[in-house]
């Protein structure tokens, strides 16, 4: 998977200070609550300078989904051991419902981002699929895995997605969610692998 390349340090820099703040706001107010004006305070810049790094308030969250997405990539080398892809794929949904329903107003403010942006944020909608999916693959299929494996990722990802949606739009509750997603994921990897 290819990462977007890296900017200036003193650009990057800004950058992270800024995608904490909006951390920061979203994880206290949720998606209505997170206005640019209030994320540049929280930073320490002014407003210009944060539409210039991210243009509307659902690029700015999408990407913020992506960062945590990354950070959960870097605490375990998801794709080797000694556990068995069903057991290694467990462990990541573990992770995974463990950090969405730790924190609700900043799940459901990157939910609702996700699902509102606009073209302005494409790029960081592709790059937040792109590094859940191919943890997800990598869980299943070890470090190479196979277009087989990025298929049912893809799949995997889009139960998560669907039921976050419902659960931020008052449909199901965290633990129905949790169980339909834990049920729907063993139904699709049921079967498919007998090694790695």
């Amino acid at each position: 998977m290819r990462r977007p390349r890296r900017p200036a340090a003193s650009v990057w820099a800004r950058r992270e200070a800024i995608l904490d703040a909006a951390w920061t706001v979203a994880s206290a107010h949720g998606f209505d609550g997170v206005q640019m004006r209030a994320v540049a305070a929280q930073a320490g810049i002014a407003a210009s300078s944060l539409y210039r790094h991210f243009r509307s308030k659902s690029h700015l969250l999408v990407t913020v989904l992506a960062r945590e997405f990354e950070r959960l990539d870097t605490e375990f080398v998801w794709s080797t051991g000694e556990l068995a892809p069903q057991a290694r794929l467990g462990r990541l949904t573990t992770h995974l419902h463990t950090a969405w329903q730790a924190n609700p107003h900043l799940t459901e403010a990157m939910v609702r981002a996700f699902v509102v942006a606009d073209t302005e944020a494409t790029s960081a909608i592709e790059h937040a699929v792109a590094v859940i999916e191919d943890m997800l693959a990598r869980a299943l299929g070890g470090p190479t895995p196979s277009a087989h494996d990025r298929d049912v990722a893809s799949l995997i990802a889009d139960v998560w997605l669907a039921n976050l949606i419902a659960v931020i739009g008052g449909r199901i509750d965290a633990d129905l969610a949790r169980e339909r997603i834990d049920r729907t994921t063993r139904q699709l990897v049921h079967g498919t692998h007998t090694t790695t």
